[in-house]
């Protein structure tokens, strides 16, 4: 078979069972047992628990906040990640490696360092307190904790690019008068897109389900810095299971659709090369 070609043989069936069985068992029968569940509420009471002002509150607070997050992890992970590749400087591997960190530690410690760095004993919160600026129980707080759990997700996705491109058409663009500036928007973006699309979107769906550290800083406040997952949390303590699925689904399928937007950009743009 000639290199870069696909193979198009089946699988052996015991492989495809595991891989595909697998995919079934752990993500895709969840999300069905969750969509009938919706179902059996009733559209009457499932508009009705998705429409009550906290719910809609909540929802639109944390779609506009990922949107947010997926828009600052875009410009400051592409930074990074080119930083990282194309550059050497004293504590290289160092940075590297706390770029990683935030998947590596649990949420909810990240909630307790924040709380820890800008709560109002700490002082930086005094400070920022005395300015009119209140992070911790309040929206900020959410933000530098959707940034601190979603960060590594751009970086990690365009610094293979990066290391993999040639620098033939950087050196040809600057000899020819290009600005650095110019050479990173019409040589390199091109050949990231794909990878940064992916990995927005990865922060995207991330900072649509945060939980551990956003309960810690928000403060659970309903109308101000209650967001979608911890009004879900709220509910099913309160024994309303409507609540809680009818927002769930509406995440669920936010996430759905920016993932298979995703998949259909990929699909068009390799049917265009």
């Amino acid at each position: 078979m000639p290199l870069g070609t696909r193979s198009k043989r089946r699988p052996p069936l015991p492989l495809l069972g595991v891989g595909v069985g697998y995919v079934a068992i752990l993500v895709v029968l969840p999300i069905l047992v969750l969509v009938a569940d919706g179902l059996k509420l009733g559209l009457t009471a499932f508009f009705k628990a998705l429409t009550a002002p906290e719910a809609l509150y909540a929802l639109r607070l944390t779609l506009v906040l990922a949107v947010f997050i997926a828009a600052v992890d875009a410009v400051t992970g592409t930074v990074t990640a080119y930083v990282l590749a194309r550059y050497r400087f004293p504590g290289k591997s160092l940075v590297n490696a706390m770029v990683d960190l935030p998947v590596a530690i649990p949420t909810v410690v990240t909630g307790l360092m924040l709380v820890a760095l800008y709560g109002p004993a700490s002082l930086a919160g005094q400070f920022l307190g005395r300015h009119g600026l209140q992070v911790i129980f309040a929206k900020p707080g959410i933000i530098l904790a959707l940034l601190y759990v979603t960060f590594p997700f751009v970086v990690r996705s365009v610094q293979p690019v990066v290391q993999e491109l040639s620098r033939d058409q950087e050196e040809a663009a600057e000899t020819l008068g290009a600005s650095r500036w110019v050479t990173f928007k019409r040589v390199i973006l091109p050949a990231l897109r794909p990878a940064l699309l992916a990995g927005t979107t990865l922060s995207f769906s991330r900072a649509l389900g945060e939980f551990g550290s956003v309960v810690i800083v928000a403060g659970n406040i309903p109308m101000k810095t209650q967001v979608a997952p911890v009004y879900i949390y709220g509910e099913i303590e309160s024994y309303d299971p409507a609540g809680a699925i009818s927002v769930s689904v509406v995440l669920l399928l936010a996430s759905l659709l920016a993932i298979f937007a995703l998949r259909r950009f990929k699909r068009s743009g390799s049917s265009d090369a």
